[in-house]
Parts: structure tokens; sequence; C-alpha cells
């Protein structure tokens, strides 16, 4: 396969297949395609099905194949932001943001990843349940605004606002801290938790998440009477 990314706050991913490769997604996030693309829509197994939709995913993937001869197919972002390409290796899996995933070659399978530590599931910000990316292959993955890489080492942390982690190797640990101090709480504008990050891997931090977009809106629009 052999793809590029085009656009900035709304990009789009055009993929390029051999002849009976195969690309899947979970998100109806085709745009486009050449004529001989072949769609089949499974829900991979009770199980897996299951998995997704605790990830945030539909129970339903959409797989699609080029058929007698070399294909084209676009994926696009559905909020602004910017779309990664990670490559995933058996022994190189990454955990991610529920709604992350935009589609990926179909090595790549697609599964839960529960928090170890309650208290980085619920009060984290990113959800008691990730995704977790396996297998080998290329996947493309939606950021919230503008993406930051930061290669932590072992025992190397970094305090990440709610909602701002992206991506993060596997090896990777969450845990939840408290903001320090009641009046930094109510009135410091940062929320009573911060998520603590702590290596070795790498992640990739996200500028604006889309829960802080909706809320920048909603701050704006007009109030009815």
């Amino acid at each position: 396969m052999e793809y590029e990314i085009q656009g900035e706050t709304t990009p789009v991913v055009i993929c390029r297949l051999s002849s009976g490769e195969s690309m899947i997604t979970e998100k109806g996030s085709m745009v486009w395609m050449s004529p001989n693309m072949e769609m089949e829509t499974s829900a991979g197994g009770l199980g897996k099905a299951f998995g997704r939709i605790f990830s945030g995913e539909s129970i339903f993937q959409n797989i699609y194949t080029a058929q007698n001869g070399p294909g084209m197919i676009a994926f696009a972002s559905s909020f602004p932001g910017s779309i990664r390409a990670v490559e995933i290796t058996p022994d190189r899996p990454i955990v991610v943001q529920k709604s992350a995933f935009l589609a990926a070659q179909q090595g790549v399978e697609l599964s839960v990843f529960f928090q170890k530590k309650v208290g980085a599931g619920f009060f984290g910000g990113e959800g008691f349940i990730m995704q977790k990316l396996s297998g080998r292959g290329t996947a493309f993955l939606e950021i919230d605004g503008c993406g930051v890489e930061y290669d932590l080492g072992p025992g190397q942390q970094i305090v990440v606002d709610t909602g701002n982690l992206a991506i993060m190797d596997a090896a990777c640990s969450l845990d939840i801290q408290a903001v320090k101090g009641v009046k930094n709480m109510i009135f410091g504008g940062e929320g009573v938790f911060h998520t603590v990050v702590t290596g070795p891997g790498h992640i990739v931090l996200q500028t604006m998440p889309i829960s802080a977009l909706a809320g920048a809106i909603a701050a704006v629009l007009p109030t009815k009477n």
C-alpha cells in the first residue's frame, strides 16, 4: 500500500492498493474510491464486535478490497485536526483514545484496552476503556488539533491535561493525580485531576480535544430567550 495525507484543517488520507489488498474502517469514513473497490461489512466475531462497542467503535467493520487490479480509496477525518500514520508491529502495540481509529490495513486488529488502575479510568479524562491496536500493518488515526510527540524513558513521566492524550505505546502506563490546593481546583480552570503518563514509550499529545472544541463553540452560541 502507498498513501498520501492531504489537507490541514480537515485532512484526508488517499490509499493506493495492490490487487487483492484490503483496508478496514469502522466509521463509514470512506469519501471516495475507484470503481473496483469492493466493500464487505462484517462483525468479525461476537467477542470482537462487543469489544469494539465498549471501546467506542461500531459493532461492524467495513472491509474494502481492490478487485482485478490496483485500487484507490480515501478516508477523511470526521473533525478538525490531523491524521497520523502509525506502523503497528506484533512487538509494539499502541493504545489510542476512543474514536481515534480511522482506517488500517487488514492485518491490524482493534480491541479493548482496560485501564489497570481504576482511578485513571474514571478520572484521567480518557475513560475507563481505550482502544488497543495490535497485529501488523499501517493504521491511520485522527488527532484533535495538532499532535505533539514525546519519547519517555523508563520511569519518566509527563502530566497531561484531561483529554489531551491521543496515542501511547502499550508499554506506557496511566495514572491520575489531583490538582494541589482547593483554590486551584475551584478557580484554576484546569479541573480536579490530571493524567500522568509514565514511560518507557512513545506518546502523542493533542492540542485541541474535540470536547474542548465543542465547549468553545457552545460558549459563543446565542442563548434562547
